[in-house]
């Protein structure tokens, strides 16, 4: 097995945790549709990404009865999720990407490492990272800042196997913003130039998502080639998901495991 159909939930923000349920079914029923064999949805689309004081306070039992009618309709529609979410565990509340089979059984969770400085406040990072595979293909899962500010991330998971990265992120604008108009747009930000980066500096596949928002937004879904190439991307702020074929025989992951880590320096000579 070398060729993967993946799905991108390129979905509209949440405006309750309800609704964040149903924003997921829909794009699992549609990505399942289209043959997709993997789907990927942005950071913490369920409940939705705190914003604030206005968020709902963490409730596991709810967090558990909503994985629950993922992982049943995963099962249903014989389809892998990487669902962007949080959980409360042990020392207080993650960020993670909770990973389902096609059968409807739980993989296991990759939790955020390292988290953004504005997120220290609410949320406790994670201390493992974790390799997937689904058939013969491995992948792996870095969120948001820890992929964008910390290429480590990315290596480790190519390093360790991973032919193709997924990045579940979100990322917000406020509406003066001048928004772009197409990928990677010279003076927009550095985040979807550092998309191809992932891709090319370990010779792997990068698979970032994020949600479309009314306002708009700076960074968007994009699928990127080990070579460094866009495949394709979901037009800025507009929901819908985005479907893609993969040739894993070309994420050779070359440049990552030829990566030498140095040798300690010892102190600095004056």
């Amino acid at each position: 097995m070398s060729l993967l159909r993946i799905a991108l939930g390129n979905v509209r923000f949440p405006q309750d945790r309800e609704e964040s349920i149903a924003i997921v079914f829909d794009a699992m029923e549609q990505a399942a549709s289209e043959g997709a064999e993997i789907i990927c949805f942005p950071e913490c689309i369920i409940p939705g990404y705190r914003l604030g004081q206005e968020s709902e306070p963490p409730d596991p039992h709810w967090l558990e009865e909503a994985w629950a009618k993922v992982d049943a309709l995963a099962g249903q529609l014989k389809i892998w999720v990487v669902l962007g979410t949080e959980r409360v565990g042990e020392g207080g509340l993650f960020i993670t990407a909770r990973v389902t089979n096609s059968y409807g059984k739980l993989e296991g969770f990759q939790d955020k490492c390292q988290l953004d400085p504005s997120e220290e406040s609410t949320y406790v990072p994670g201390k493992v990272r974790r390799i997937f595979q689904i058939g013969e293909i491995k992948f792996g899962i870095v969120i948001c800042h820890e992929g964008w500010r910390y290429p480590e991330t990315v290596r480790w998971a190519a390093m360790n196997g991973a032919q193709i990265v997924f990045h579940p992120h979100v990322e917000i604008v406020g509406e003066t913003k001048t928004l772009p108009n197409q990928f990677a747009y010279p003076s927009n930000s550095f985040h979807e130039k550092a998309a191809l980066c992932r891709a090319a500096e370990n010779t792997c596949f990068f698979a970032t998502v994020n949600c479309a928002l009314p306002s708009g937004t700076l960074t968007t879904s994009v699928l990127v080639d080990p070579d460094g190439n866009l495949v394709s991307y979901q037009p800025h702020g507009t929901e819908g998901g985005l479907i893609a074929d993969l040739d894993t025989r070309k994420a050779t992951r070359l440049l990552a495991t030829r990566f030498k880590f140095p040798e300690p320096m010892g102190s600095i000579q004056e």
